[in-house]
């Protein structure tokens, strides 16, 4: 092949995709839109500007070089999104690191990440006096206080985030340097064994943020984010950049409105007084916030919110829709960084029953652009698009990450055969559109037969009497497997809910053929509480160890 690549001149600028070109837009455009955390914290893009100099400056100061890795403990916060541009754009590694797993998996990534400087909300000071000895790489802690007290501890603190910043100066000469320099490491919550470490470059999340952008201005109102909105993220932002919002959020130039440690109480307080039009959220957050006390009288009108991390129930989507919120799914993993798809409907669908809306809002959507997905069988074949056809979605995408950290027979596993494999089963129709059915280990066996633990726990979800349930196979010496529903109920005037009521319940929905007859052979148990993964996924490993019988 002859060489086509465009001559440079030696003047001319290359112009890669670093992270802080994304400050370009509202800093000059937009620099007294807001940026709040709680009732603590209001500042302006220009202040960002300044305060992201300002940290970087402390960064060096403290002896952080290109390649050197800073931790981040917090609560989401303006310090989160700061530390967010400020250490990828000294050329150092951004690790966020999940807060909500367990004090021996926090010490294990950042023993494995290799961090080299620590900054930690005071809330998280117990588990860090606690394992801070045994951390093998960390040079410096820096500490996040709201109210910027030091309090008195083991951990030797080069001092605290606010007072370090403020005796800083505000400017500092970001240089150019490779785009495909890693920007950001974190881990993912994986139920069997340690967390593997997902990474991810400058031109990865640059790439992900303008086509994330696209995909949603492209829109009409609904499921739109524009310049006029005002952004509150509900998805923490030590998981996968908080979906990748953030950067988007600042990239547009939005308000930006950051909620700390969640509770119904804040987050639908500072949506009604901060004006917050678009969010994100597992369902768990969605069903936690319909239901609590404080938002019966409050107007959720036109609240614009993606659900993702699981599916979403038909059920809830119908609730929400009728307190006027614009709910829709949204599809991604963590090694995708993590947008795969968005759910947008066309306008004939949003002039569709709420029923039928809440069956097309549930579905997988369409992917974003520059990203090719496919469902295929075990030997990487398209199945057909046919209704019927379940196979695995697999990935390639400019942003899906192109490994674990130190884990090379992993990444191989994940990259087998030139794709990113999801773990996903989808169904895909004659149109291109599709639905996920499930997990590929979560799928119940029944006779040979695959019966869908996701559409059936959607279809137990409408019967009234259940707030929650998760289904999982359960291993059956005539079957194989039938499917064993873990179900939590509440009261309604028909009476509490009971076994034989789900059982018919089911047996409708497979008379009239919206699920595979093999669900009528469905056992029920009715529990307390479902075990959720740290970051609000049902756990179906943890489940299985608990209500199945041991081998």
């Amino acid at each position: 092949m002859s060489n086509t690549l465009i001559p440079r001149t030696p003047s001319a600028y290359e112009g890669p995709l670093l992270l802080k070109n994304l400050l370009f837009y509202p800093v000059v455009n937009n620099p007294n839109q807001e940026i709040v955390y709680r009732d603590l914290y209001r500042g302006t893009y220009r202040q960002l500007r300044q305060r992201i100099a300002r940290l970087a400056n402390v960064l060096t100061g403290l002896g952080v070089r290109p390649g050197q890795t800073v931790a981040v403990m917090d609560w989401d916060s303006h310090r989160y999104l700061e530390l967010f541009f400020a250490v990828p754009m000294i050329g150092a590694v951004l690790h966020t690191i999940n807060v909500r797993i367990s004090p021996d998996q926090i010490l294990y990534t950042v023993n494995h990440a290799k961090d080299d400087v620590l900054l930690v909300n005071r809330d998280f000071l117990p588990i860090v006096e606690a394992m801070h000895s045994r951390l093998e790489s960390v040079r410096a802690y820096m500490l996040l206080a709201d109210d910027g007290g030091v309090p008195e501890c083991t951990v030797p603190f080069v001092g605290e985030y606010e007072q370090l910043l403020a005796a800083a100066a505000p400017a500092f000469d970001f240089a150019d340097f490779d785009e495909n320099t890693r920007a950001t490491t974190f881990y993912t919550t994986g139920t069997t064994g340690m967390p593997k470490g997902v990474y991810f470059s400058h031109r990865q999340l640059v790439v992900h943020t303008l086509a994330a952008a696209a995909t949603f201005s492209s829109a009409a109102d609904h499921g739109s984010f524009r310049r006029d909105d005002v952004y509150m993220p509900m998805t923490p932002m030590f998981h996968v950049h908080s979906w990748g919002m953030p950067y988007v959020a600042t990239l547009l130039g939005v308000k930006q409105v950051y909620p700390g440690r969640y509770t119904p109480e804040s987050l639908l307080s500072l949506r009604e007084r901060e004006g917050v039009t678009l969010s994100h959220c597992v369902p768990t957050i969605l069903h936690m916030l319909l239901r609590h006390p404080m938002s019966q009288g409050m107007n959720l009108r036109g609240w614009k919110l993606i659900i993702g991390g699981s599916l979403m129930s038909r059920s809830l989507c119908i609730e929400a829709l009728g307190r006027g919120m614009d709910v829709y799914s949204g599809y991604g993993m963590s090694e995708t960084c993590p947008i795969i798809s968005l759910c947008h409907l066309t306008p004939a669908q949003l002039l569709l029953p709420i029923e039928d809306q809440a069956a097309l809002r549930c579905r997988l959507g369409r992917p974003l652009p520059l990203l090719d997905l496919r469902v295929v069988d075990e030997q990487l074949q398209d199945v057909p698009g046919d209704g019927n056809s379940p196979g695995e979605i697999v990935v390639r995408a400019p942003w899906a990450t192109q490994g674990y950290l130190n884990d090379s027979a992993a990444s191989e596993r994940l990259w087998r055969g030139g794709y990113l494999h999801t773990g996903d089963v989808a169904i895909l129709d004659a149109d291109g559109s599709g639905r996920i059915t499930d997990r590929s280990k979560d799928i119940i066996k029944v006779a040979g037969e695959w019966l869908s633990s996701l559409e059936l726990e959607d279809i137990i979800m409408r019967h009234p009497g259940v707030v929650e349930v998760a289904v999982i196979g359960l291993p059956d010496e005539k079957w194989g497997e039938r499917p064993l529903a873990l179900v939590v109920t509440k009261p309604t005037e028909q009476g509490p809910a009971s076994e034989k009521k789900i059982v018919q319940h089911v047996r409708e929905h497979v008379a009239a053929e919206l699920v595979n007859k093999q669900a009528v052979l469905i056992k029920v148990q009715f529990v307390d509480a479902i075990d959720k993964t740290s970051v609000g996924k049902i756990d179906k490993v943890a489940l299985r160890k608990k209500y199945l019988p041991r081998a």
